[in-house]
């Protein structure tokens, strides 16, 4: 029925384009962002899972960072285990040396004076082995929590962690603190002690080894998360350019039509006022 009080294809046609205009708005939007999700009514639940997965690969990245730190950690104690272990090589043939009856007291007081200078050494590394301002060789360093075992946290989660322990080496740790060789009794008992110092060294130097193994495998498996998860996230979270495109051009072409059909409303109402001519 013709009637100019209510113009209900007008009201029809711009209810329309709203709806389509709507539509592009957010096609628009979603490839300006390059998300599929701009809010949480494109889909609650996918924003839930995305948001948690982000989360994790956020936190997977520090812990990334984390286990570098600690293979840093591990590399530098080893380095100076090294030296010390050198260094008791070196002790082990004065010993030797001090030991055999071709040598006399006097030789033995020089060689003594050497030994000594080494022992010392021995502190010197162990206290000078840092990282970050603390002693990883030496428990007498107040803030060294490495004689105990500190936590590395090396996943998404705080129970995701790896222990780094390292054994405290200096000379009174290794026993070799009180020796002395100036006599022949004196160097043939530091053979044996010397000896028994360089296994220590080196079955701290082979824990040392063993977490740092633990540690790189703990790395590359961080590393395939991070790119599995963020592989999940793009599944939920990125846009389909060329399925939104396609939307797009639906959603113009739409709100075109409703544009001119509610050109063609208003135009209806006048003509029928041309009936009170």
């Amino acid at each position: 029925m013709p009637v100019i009080a209510t113009n209900t294809a007008a009201n029809s046609a711009v209810r329309y384009l709203n709806i389509n205009a709507t539509e592009q708005s957010k096609s628009l939007s979603k490839l300006a962002s390059g998300s599929r999700i701009t809010q949480a009514s494109d889909d609650a639940a996918g924003l839930a899972i995305a948001t948690r997965i982000s989360s994790d690969v956020t936190t997977l990245q520090q812990a990334a960072t984390n286990a570098s730190h600690g293979v840093s950690i591990l590399q530098t104690a080893d380095g100076g285990a090294s030296n010390i272990s050198d260094i008791l090589q070196r002790l082990k043939a004065l010993a030797t040396e001090a030991a055999s009856g071709t040598v006399g007291d006097t030789e033995r007081s020089y060689i003594n004076e050497e030994f000594s200078q080494l022992i010392d050494e021995i502190d010197t590394i162990a206290s000078g082995t840092r990282y970050n301002g603390v002693s990883l060789l030496d428990d007498g360093d107040t803030d060294n929590e490495f004689d105990t075992g500190t936590d590395v946290i090396v996943g998404s989660d705080t129970t995701d962690t790896i222990t780094i322990t390292i054994d405290s080496l200096t000379s009174t740790d290794l026993g070799v603190a009180a020796l002395d060789v100036s006599t022949q009794a004196g160097a043939a008992t530091a053979l044996d002690t010397i000896t028994d110092a360089i296994d220590t060294v080196s079955a701290a130097r082979a824990k040392i080894g063993a977490q740092e193994s633990r540690f790189e495998f703990t790395s590359a498996s961080i590393a395939s998360s991070v790119e599995n998860l963020s592989a999940a996230d793009s599944a939920i979270s990125d846009v389909d350019i060329a399925s939104e495109e396609a939307k797009l051009a639906s959603a113009q072409v739409m709100v075109q039509a409703a544009v001119s059909a509610a050109s063609s409303a208003n135009q209806l109402t006048q003509n029928l006022l041309k009936l009170l001519q």
